[in-house]
């Protein structure tokens, strides 16, 4: 989704200012003195005389005095790597060993799921969150059984969690990721019927689509295939039989609340613990969530 540094393209918003080259949805009236390529504030380095962008002080010799400035940040303000796709890539890994090894062990199912509190009334719980099995609310998320659930989900990873991770940075695309498919988790917790089992990424693959909106609104991208894409999901999700909706509404939220704190936080230095603070504010309130369903289920 970012413009290649070096790009000769020099995107510009409605009122005519170009966008810094390396971040095209900020709007600059700098330009690099060598180069004259339009530069960020985040991306501008002091020079003897003006401003130059991170490419030629490296190149050339710049006299810039901020060390960080010389490494290319995506538009959330995260490094950019030589592999955009890696923690996607992990993401699916571990996806498609839990489901091999649930398959050929159907005891790890009942382990990993997460189950509210089993058994039902009026027999005698003895395990599930409410009892102190809180890991399902994780482990629950790594976890399929149909081969046309994992690979439904996983292809929504792939699609949706390549140009995010690319556009936020690895930490924090692996924030969104977890955050999203826990408040899934946990509003499943709190609505759905304790002793009915529930899996699957689907909260946090939801979590990347509702982030996958706010990032394309902010770039000013055309939304309707994104619109389109969500629609059709949401169908599914309340009119196909066996679906945790609950999973699926909580994730879209999570992840586009916390998309918008990463992209519209402000830039310079209050920019990362405003971030932290929006991942932190949901994930509080996630776990909430959590405490209040066990005190009521116990």
């Amino acid at each position: 989704m970012d413009q290649a540094p070096g790009s000769p393209q020099e995107p510009k918003d409605t009122h005519g200012l170009p966008g810094c080259y390396r971040h095209p949805g900020r709007e600059t009236g700098i330009r690099c003195t060598r180069c004259e390529r339009p530069i960020c504030t985040d991306c501008m380095i002091s020079a003897s005389v003006g401003f130059q962008c991170p490419d030629c002080v490296r190149t050339g010799s710049g006299t810039g005095h901020a060390p960080d400035a010389n490494r290319p940040r995506t538009l959330a303000g995260g490094t950019v790597t030589a592999d955009p796709r890696l923690v996607t890539k992990v993401l699916l890994a571990i996806n498609l060993v839990v489901f091999v090894l649930g398959a050929v062990n159907d005891r790890l199912v009942d382990v990993l799921a997460l189950v509210g509190q089993w058994p039902p009334a009026p027999f005698l719980s003895s395990e599930g969150v409410a009892e102190g099995e809180w890991y399902r609310l994780v482990t629950s998320m790594f976890l399929h059984q149909e081969l046309w659930h994992i690979a439904f989900n996983m292809l929504g990873l792939w699609w949706l969690g390549g140009p995010l991770e690319q556009a936020l940075g690895r930490s924090r695309y692996l924030a969104l990721y977890l955050i999203s498919g826990l408040a899934g988790s946990a509003l499943t917790y709190l609505l759905a019927d304790p002793g009915q089992g529930s899996l699957g990424a689907s909260g946090a693959i939801f979590g990347l689509l509702g982030a996958t909106m706010v990032l394309m609104r902010r770039l000013r991208y055309d939304m309707r295939p994104v619109v389109a894409l969500l629609a059709i999901n949401l169908v599914i999700t309340f009119f196909w039989p066996g679906i945790a909706w609950q999973a699926h509404v909580g994730g879209l939220i999570a992840g586009a609340a916390i998309a918008y704190g990463l992209v519209h936080a402000p830039q310079g230095k209050r920019r990362t613990p405003v971030q932290l603070g929006v991942c932190a504010l949901v994930l509080l309130v996630s776990l909430v969530v959590v405490v209040a369903r066990t005190l009521a289920l116990t």
